[in-house]
């Protein structure tokens, strides 16, 4: 049912937008691009290059954020634990910031690839951080408590980094930081797609391999360990599996949030606690949300664009508010 419904939104978020396409528009353009045939007329290049594009990245940058909740809940054994908590979306925030406000001045500039770069390595260095600042002194190892605090205080300071960078930003440069920390995918196209494409299905492979070993550690890490789990090798997986989808997807569209943290409760209101299926149907469900505020994003003031955070945000925060009032609600 959630792949019926995933390619209907898919080719919703396709066709329509600030330009209509009609049916028989998307069936020549894909008829064309089949074919090798490049005479194309302006909507055929638009939906080629920029919609379709833009719609599958829209899925895959859906997939990545609902997994990696999914993952981090099951890890933490917390309902309430995001995707970006290891420090992974405010230190690419951080990274695309830095390049806003120096890179003129520094001259830095490799093309199209700059700015998913640095913001690829902003998460990387604040999600090395987190893991160094949290080995334990007398055993070498990370506590998921103390691993948990530590990215809260990261989090903390490459934010306030963003703030002191958009404050110290021209005009231009602080509209900029402030539209990409909000979430954007008008910079799509096939190269972004294949990237992130690769990264997420390769990590959601990976993702199903523990699922099991992840519904284990729901029952305690000592009855985890009982059972023949090795915990820390299961944490090192299964947070480097998180930082490799998060800081790719938030590399190439910003930081967009509440998708990693609602729609693993929604599922587990639906189908249980069992991380088998609850990471298959979160990828799928992750892509339709994301999909159909990306749609809103684009049709409520168009021509013009919203970013896709602010749809995130004002529709997840209700509906999270929702779950964690019910009463009934057992992670």
């Amino acid at each position: 049912m959630l792949i019926g419904i995933l390619i209907g939104t898919l080719f919703l978020t396709a066709r329509y937008g600030a330009i209509t396409l009609s049916l028989e528009e998307i069936n020549t353009s894909l008829h064309k691009w089949i074919s090798g045939n490049e005479s194309q007329n302006l909507n055929e290049r638009i939906f080629l290059n920029l919609r379709l594009p833009r719609a599958i990245l829209c899925v895959f940058v859906g997939a990545s954020l609902a997994v990696g909740g999914t993952l981090m809940q099951a890890l933490f054994r917390n309902p309430i634990v995001e995707p970006g908590l290891v420090g992974t979306s405010s230190g690419a925030a951080f990274g695309a910031a830095l390049y806003f406000v120096l890179g003129a001045t520094f001259h830095f500039n490799t093309g199209e690839w700059t700015l998913p770069l640095v913001a690829f390595l902003g998460g990387l260095t604040a999600t090395l951080l987190v893991f160094l600042l949290s080995q334990s002194k007398d055993t070498g190892k990370s506590s998921v408590v103390l691993l948990l605090l530590i990215g809260i205080a990261i989090n903390a300071v490459f934010i306030s980094g963003v703030g002191f960078l958009s404050y110290i930003a021209r005009d231009p440069q602080a509209r900029s930081i402030t539209f990409w920390s909000m979430g954007t995918l008008s910079g799509a196209n096939w190269h972004s797609v294949i990237i992130v494409g690769i990264s997420t299905t390769l990590c959601i492979l990976v993702s199903l391999r523990f699922a099991n070993q992840l519904n284990a550690l729901m029952l305690g890490e000592q009855e985890a360990v009982m059972l023949g789990i090795r915990i820390n090798r299961l944490k090192l997986i299964v947070l480097s599996v998180n930082v490799l989808m998060i800081a790719v997807a938030t590399a190439f569209v910003g930081v967009i949030s509440f998708v990693g943290l609602v729609v693993p409760h929604l599922l587990r209101m639906v189908c249980g606690s069992d991380n088998r299926h609850l990471i298959r149907n979160s990828a799928l469900l992750g892509g339709i949300l994301l999909s159909l505020a990306d749609l809103c994003a684009r049709m409520f003031f168009r021509p013009a664009e919203l970013p896709i955070g602010i749809v995130t945000a004002f529709v997840g925060v209700p509906i999270f508010i929702l779950l964690l009032r019910r009463k009934n609600y057992i992670f």
